[in-house]
């Protein structure tokens, strides 16, 4: 009241504005108001008996823990595999032709990859129980990482030993919250988790339209204009496939880079599917656009495809690599890759670097399946033409989502029942941002003969013909 009195005062000899007097006149109403106002005390509840708490207790019923799930659901019915995934494969006791895994150069029972991760096995053991910087770093570790940026021509490389958590441990290691990241509409899975993880502002543009890409590069543009300051410390990325997985469509990777330098971005390039595929000596997208691989920041890729081991890597300029050893979350916190799979490896890049014909081979055989699988009734061929992984859509929805997967499904029942093993694209359909529609994939591996190849086709062309009509 002393203060309130003193201000009145000085406010009456014009010495202190109106406004200070209105804060203080309200400071004291509300003192006011909670001397006077009345304490609540929370109800007592009364006392229940034995027999109302049983009641109770009985009548409760939790939450589930999950949404309940059909058992025909297809990831509760998974077809069983019984020995190694190769050329011939045996599924649910049925031999079928492999059109299913990811054994692109047929590497997976190659007799020198077996026998250098058998010597590896006998001079390491089994695993490595432990992550890189707490004893989990072997002296073949090391090796296979030269090995690897010595065959991409980048001065260093760095391996996981998962090869989804490569891309997904990469770019939150750079991205973080308040940065940009423009990314493609069809980015794999794992690309998307590696966006989630970074906390970033994430900027979707159409698939492989580089006119919708140049508009938000754009408008951020623009948005950093208005505020300099900002703009100086937020980073911006550009995130893409060198062949899609949820299309096999390949990246415009000349005109991202025009846009890269234009509009001073970083790009990131996920090589899972082009790595052992395309170029000349299978070094990926850059070698076919034949583009200087300084030209991208950083390039990642898994080593379960081409090089039929386990695990994935990275390669770029040496201060972009190092750092990931530092924030890559899964190189940091996952027991190291196992030996014998890291000579494997490095195996199967000998062999890559002695046969630089078998490249041209496979995609001689992807555009043979490509051309004859073309003009079935009800089915579009989705991919380019030299893409190891295709996909067959519907050319019309049949009334839902899950109609479709199910008439997909007797597509692929009908194949493996007859002797060639194809398979659907799975998805987490809550999960992805652009859910892909549904699709058969088809693989293509050099160990597939000519006359493999037409049969598939034909089977293929048979089985639409009798499920779809």
């Amino acid at each position: 009241f002393v203060c309130c009195i003193s201000f009145w005062i000085l406010f009456s000899q014009g010495k202190a504005p109106a406004y200070h007097l209105i804060l203080e006149g309200i400071l004291i109403l509300w003192i006011i108001r909670l001397i006077f106002s009345k304490t609540y005390k929370l109800q007592e509840r009364s006392d229940l008996t034995p027999k109302e708490k049983e009641e109770l207790i009985e009548e409760w019923q939790p939450e589930p823990l999950v949404p309940p799930v059909s058992k025909d659901h297809p990831a509760l019915n998974y077809n069983i595999v019984s020995g190694p995934p190769t050329h011939k494969i045996v599924v649910n006791g049925k031999e079928c032709i492999n059109f299913a895994s990811f054994n692109f150069l047929g590497l997976l029972d190659n007799e020198k990859v077996k026998s250098a991760a058998q010597a590896s096995l006998k001079k390491y053991g089994v695993g490595t129980c432990g992550p890189r910087g707490f004893y989990g770093t072997f002296d073949v570790h090391l090796e296979l990482e030269d090995r690897l940026a010595k065959f991409m021509r980048t001065e260093e490389a760095i391996i996981y030993s998962y090869g989804f958590a490569t891309i997904a441990s990469a770019i939150p290691a750079y991205s973080k919250r308040g940065d940009i990241v423009f990314v493609d509409e069809a980015a794999c899975f794992a690309i998307q988790k590696g966006l989630q993880a970074s906390r970033s502002n994430i900027k979707l543009f159409k698939h492989n339209d580089m006119t919708d890409l140049e508009r938000l590069l754009k408008e951020q543009e623009t948005e950093d204009q208005k505020n300099p300051r900002k703009a100086r410390v937020t980073r911006r990325f550009i995130v893409v496939e060198g062949l899609y997985m949820n299309t096999g469509d390949i990246c415009p990777l000349p005109e991202l880079i025009k846009l890269k330098y234009k509009y001073k971005v970083r790009i990131f390039l996920e090589e899972s599917l082009s790595f052992g595929v395309l170029g000349e000596h299978g070094r990926g997208i850059t070698e076919h656009f034949g583009i200087n691989i300084d030209d991208i920041d950083l390039i990642s890729a898994n080593m379960e495809n081409s090089l039929a081991s386990i695990g994935g890597f990275c390669c770029g300029r040496s201060f972009i690599i190092d750092h990931q050893r530092l924030s890559g979350q899964g190189y940091c916190f996952s027991a190291s890759l196992p030996p014998l799979l890291a000579a494997a490896a490095i195996e199967a890049l000998n062999i890559m670097e002695d046969n630089p014909d078998i490249f041209q081979t496979l995609r001689a055989k992807c555009k043979r399946i490509h051309r004859a699988l073309q003009g079935i009734s009800g089915l579009r061929v989705v991919g380019e033409s030299f893409s190891p992984a295709l996909h067959l859509r519907l050319e019309d929805s049949y009334g839902s989502r899950e109609n479709d997967v199910k008439l997909l499904k007797r597509i692929v029942d009908y194949c493996v029942n007859r002797g060639i093993a194809l398979t659907q694209a799975r998805y987490l359909e809550k999960e992805e941002k652009c859910l892909p529609s549904p699709s058969i994939r088809v693989v293509v591996t050099v160990e597939q003969t000519e006359q493999e190849l037409d049969k598939a086709a034909s089977l293929i062309k048979e089985a639409a013909e009798s499920v779809l009509n």
